[in-house]
């Protein structure tokens, strides 16, 4: 059993919901990215998920494009964020790590090569935005493979024949994206993620996390009630942004954000 199930599993037995919290690598500065990690787990993140820079990330709204501008002028490349998973598994060896990001910088250096090393280093999954599971014939054997879970998007838009085939393929966990748009976008329809749990819910047996449009604790506690796990994200890049030129202040700055959302939560999950 990997991680990540390890960790659901746990939260399950414990009536607890999952706090995914995400960060771009190399933001604003590359050695602040474990410091920030680390905080983010000492906040009350359950799940960590490490954005691979991209010149071109189509998927993510303003925040997390900036955050990639920023990673790449620091040359942040997949193999420095390979060496910060390595660097941060030396003080801990327990918390799920996801990385997220495009399939060119995994392509670049191979996948058998990356699924390697993710392996060494102590990745646990990988989501690859724009590798839906009919392109992954080959990625999918290799992550297999060396241990690592494959995790695929959910849209709005997705069909019940096609919630079904990326439940047949994903491992870990189904990453639905609540609003129809990049990251950050919109405001966000509880009621309607809500219907769309009960379809997904009857098509996988996975855990499901809710991301896109989480802004604040009131939000959070609003997706926990339905979803196995909270993703937050373009809020904690923000902050990241807001502190870039004193990224010294960054670890504090962003485990005080994310603990509101912790609270929120837990105090949603207590009186379910």
């Amino acid at each position: 059993m990997s991680r990540i199930s390890q960790c659901f599993k746990k939260l399950k037995a414990d009536g607890q919901t999952a706090l995914i919290s995400y960060i771009t690598a190399g933001d604003p500065e590359p050695w602040v990215t474990v410091p920030i990690l680390h905080a983010l787990v000492d906040a009350g993140a359950d799940i960590l998920e490490l954005g691979i820079p991209f010149s071109d990330p189509m998927s993510d709204g303003p925040a997390i494009q900036k955050a990639c501008e920023r990673a790449l002028k620091n040359d942040v490349s997949i193999h420095n964020v390979l060496d910060m998973v390595a660097a941060f598994r030396k003080k801990n060896t327990e918390t799920p790590i996801v990385l997220m990001g495009y399939a060119n910088p995994l392509e670049s250096i191979g996948y058998e090569k990356f699924a390697q090393r993710a392996q060494e280093v102590g990745v646990d999954g990988v989501l690859t935005v724009d590798m839906p599971p009919e392109e992954s014939d080959e990625f999918l054997p290799l992550m297999n493979k060396h241990g690592i879970d494959t995790i695929f998007l959910v849209a709005p838009t997705t069909s019940l024949e096609r919630m079904a085939y990326i439940s047949e393929h994903a491992k870990g966990f189904i990453y639905y994206v609540s609003i129809k748009g990049v990251t950050g976008s919109a405001v966000l329809d509880v009621t309607e993620v809500a219907d769309k749990m009960l379809e997904l819910k009857k098509n996988t047996n996975l855990p499901v996390g809710v991301g896109f449009g989480i802004r604040d604790g009131k939000s959070a506690a609003a997706i926990s009630e339905i979803a196995d796990a909270v993703v937050v994200g373009s809020t904690l890049v923000s902050c990241i942004g807001e502190h870039a030129k004193r990224p010294e202040e960054l670890p504090a700055a962003v485990a005080a954000l994310l603990a509101e959302m912790r609270h929120a939560v837990n105090a949603r999950d207590v009186a379910r």
